[in-house]
């Protein structure tokens, strides 16, 4: 059985609903890197640990599509 981050499906979805909820007026963790980028003024731990959250799901996805991309490239021949 295929680990859960390991499934295309399943990360995909989290990126679609935990990584991008709530989704107006700007998906949550587009707000939350740029207040990273803005400096990360006033905030407090549970502003990262919110950023970590909404953040996994993406890095999940970008492993995966690296870890593709690798073995398209240097895979078996």
């Amino acid at each position: 059985m295929k680990s859960a981050i390991n499934d295309w499906k399943f990360v995909v979805l989290c990126c679609l609903t935990l990584g991008l909820a709530p989704y107006f007026p700007l998906p949550h963790v587009v707000s939350k890197l740029v207040w990273v980028r803005d400096g990360a003024k006033g905030g407090d731990w549970l502003d990262w640990l919110d950023l970590l959250v909404h953040g996994v799901p993406w890095l999940l996805l970008a492993r995966m599509v690296a870890l593709f991309c690798w073995k398209f490239t240097f895979g078996a021949k």
